[in-house]
């Protein structure tokens, strides 16, 4: 069984930055990234993907048209079981306090700090295993 990791982000080097930090965890086929480029593709995706097999699911929140602060409670009722981690240049008390309430399991920062973010997968895949 696969696992899956949804990376929702409108910049195009998201993808690539991803792709290098988890380079041998995606060559030993420890977890599949899928990326979206906006919220309503990611939202078409996140059911897509069976349900054991989508672990995380990782948000920008600002993008154009429907902000990942929007798509939060949607992908949220209709994937309970999938926690999302929010992502955000501005990690003031305000974003922080709108993304928990809304549903977010996490906010991170940018720059991201990818040894919190492998952590944070690591503790995800010894749940999904």
């Amino acid at each position: 069984m696969s696992v899956y990791i949804l990376v929702v982000d409108d910049e195009p080097d998201v993808e690539a930055l991803f792709r290098q930090q988890f380079r041998r965890d995606l060559r030993a086929g420890r977890f599949l990234m899928e990326f979206a480029s906006s919220a309503p593709a990611a939202l078409a995706r996140a059911v897509e993907i069976e349900d054991a097999n989508l672990i995380l699911i990782l948000s920008d929140i600002n993008m154009p048209g429907m902000s990942g602060l929007e798509m939060l409670p949607i992908v949220r009722s209709a994937r309970p079981d999938v926690p999302v981690i929010m992502i955000t240049a501005y990690g003031d008390a305000e974003t922080r306090r709108k993304a928990l309430a809304s549903g977010a399991a996490d906010l991170l920062t940018k720059p991201i700090d990818f040894a919190v973010l492998r952590q944070e997968i690591d503790t995800r895949l010894v749940q999904a295993a």
